[in-house]
């Protein structure tokens, strides 16, 4: 097994006054020659937005965008659809890049910050045909167990969202003293684990909030909770650039 620890204070950090961004890895004017990527995972940005501000139009392409709210409310809009979409906590958004999109993420509150994550992963296929899609995942359904947020459209698994990489985004809530083993897809895989809050124990290291580690070469691990903890699995090929 290879694992990489990246303690939250390690992360990369802007404060642009309206926005509050840590990144996981090099992104904008933060560089680090050790955080690049991890496989094909190529950002993982935890931000907080003030109330009524937000990304203006700015394009992407070839890349699968991410997007999970923690707290608050997110408004997104794109060329492919005119309409503000909502997003809330509980819910998620994908949106495949491909040849080219153009697309605003704002705040949707007068008055509460906004908190999530975006994720970007390298895709497998380039230049495929713009998309966007979200959907409802109940918090009930991943008490104590996995509960599927985003597979490949390669997969046979519905339960839920697509993307163009063979990769696997899930999440569990952990009661305290709850014990949890993670089976890789396989052996060309491996596993960003972000503590989303409580603190864990792996390998006899302690992982607290917004602590994460990257975990490969490996059929499976477990990771322990010492108090209630919510984890976020980003199952990735283990791809170089």
């Amino acid at each position: 097994m290879e694992t990489v620890i990246h303690k939250a204070e390690s992360r990369g950090f802007a404060n642009h006054g309206w926005l509050q961004a840590n990144h996981s890895f090099s992104f904008a004017s933060w560089q680090n020659s050790e955080k690049l990527h991890f496989g094909a995972l190529r950002v993982l940005n935890d931000d907080v937005i003030a109330p009524k501000m937000g990304f203006g139009t700015h394009p992407h392409d070839n890349m699968e965008i991410i997007t999970i709210p923690l707290k608050g409310v997110l408004k997104h809009r794109d060329n492919m659809n005119d309409d503000w979409q909502t997003v809330i906590p509980g819910e998620v958004q994908v949106m495949s890049a491909g040849t080219g999109v153009q697309h605003s993420e704002i705040n949707g509150s007068v008055d509460e910050h906004l908190s999530l994550f975006q994720i970007w992963i390298i895709p497998e296929k380039r230049n495929v045909e713009p998309r966007y899609d979200q959907k409802t995942f109940s918090a009930e359904d991943r008490k104590d167990k996995l509960q599927t947020l985003v597979t490949s459209f390669e997969d046979n698994e519905n339960e839920g969202l697509k993307i163009h990489q063979n990769a696997k985004l899930s999440r569990i809530d952990l009661s305290a003293g709850k014990t949890f083993e993670y089976k890789l897809k396989s052996k060309n895989h491996g596993v960003y684990v972000m503590t989303i809050f409580g603190e864990l124990e792996f390998e006899g290291e302690k992982l607290q909030t917004r602590d994460a580690v990257g975990i490969s070469a490996t059929d499976s691990f477990c990771i322990k909770s010492s108090e209630d903890s919510g984890l976020l699995f980003i199952e990735v090929p283990m791809i170089k650039l």
